[in-house]
């Protein structure tokens, strides 16, 4: 199965990891605009699907939507509005800064590789946000919803424009494999450049390191807030950064112009987990104090098992939204 550009749909989305997604989907924790038939819920009051309110009858007004039985109990003329249904619109953001080709597993069997991965056969943070880009667009093209995506560093490097169309999703996965990963990080730039192509509400999935200044992600996603997006941060970390488990002195070299230094890292490993474990904190309360959701993913681990977690507390929360 490929298409003109030669893109193998089983060498960037394994059967394990459908599997996994089949029984969740995606759900918007915001109200969401759209025009199509769907299944997240809209802003605009229609005669459509799920019933929501009664109100007044306002002389003049269509006598087909009026509850005649409602009239007969209290002698007063109420209409019957419902909810509108409506597609949902996801733009997967991917940063390909320098720092997101670190890795230190071997490339995975069977994938179709990226620019980063390809360069020392390396399965770096990079190839497995790709790996959760092209998941999450599979399970949003399922559902009918019109998936874009923007690959970001201190730039807007790529964009693939918001469609549901078939061949969208290998549109994605050629975006994807041949960008290179080599710049710095400007979250608060990227935002601005991102948020000026968008004019509806929109759900923006995040993959990245964010390895940044917490209060620079703090005003990046102020601005989304402002603007009434819904945001899924989907923090992407080696191993070896989560663990620090070096234990020989060696070169250690910033992937974003920040110099080289020889390190004992045994000496190192408790100050630097203690700063981590502070940034990770700091990030996962900037983004919950938003209403937004972070989750973290381990790149040794299957994308499947984070992301059907994701999607399952998403359902939870838009289930318990609408019973209120």
């Amino acid at each position: 199965m490929s298409d003109v550009q030669g893109i193998r749909a089983e060498s960037y989305l394994a059967p394990e990891t459908i599997g996994q997604l089949a029984p969740f989907e995606l759900r918007a924790r915001m109200i969401v605009e759209g025009v199509m038939s769907g299944m997240h819920r809209s802003p605009y009051q229609g005669m459509a699907v799920e019933f929501a309110e009664y109100r007044q009858y306002t002389p003049g007004e269509d006598l087909k939507h009026l509850d005649w039985k409602a009239w007969g109990r209290s002698d007063k003329l109420y209409v019957k509005q419902y909810q509108q249904e409506t597609n949902l619109d996801v733009v997967l953001l991917v940063d390909a800064s320098a720092s997101m080709a670190f890795g230190t597993l071997p490339v995975k069997a069977g994938w179709g590789g990226t620019e980063a991965s390809r360069r020392d056969a390396t399965w770096t943070k990079f190839d497995h946000a790709s790996a959760l880009a092209v998941a999450l667009g599979y399970v949003c093209l399922g559902q009918a919803d019109r998936l874009g995506m923007a690959v970001v560093a201190d730039d807007l490097l790529a964009s693939v424009p918001r469609s549901s169309a078939r061949q969208q999703w290998r549109r994605v996965v050629a975006a994807l494999t041949r960008q290179p990963v080599d710049r710095e990080t400007d979250f608060g730039k990227v935002t601005d450049l991102v948020l000026s192509k968008v004019t509806n509400r929109v759900l923006f999935i995040w993959m990245s390191d964010f390895f940044g200044d917490p209060e620079t992600i703090r005003t990046a996603l102020a601005r989304f807030r402002h603007r009434r997006h819904d945001v899924v941060m989907v923090q992407t970390l080696d191993r070896a950064e989560m663990r620090f488990e070096y234990d020989e002195p060696a070169p250690f070299e910033g992937l974003e112009g920040e110099g080289r230094l020889r390190v004992d890292p045994r000496g190192l490993r408790d100050g630097y987990l203690e700063a981590l474990r502070r940034h990770c904190d700091a990030l996962d309360r900037i983004v919950t104090g938003f209403g937004y959701d972070c989750v973290r993913v381990d790149t040794h681990e299957n994308v499947g098992p984070p992301l059907a977690y994701l999607l399952a507390r998403r359902s939870a929360i838009a289930r318990g939204r609408t019973a209120r």
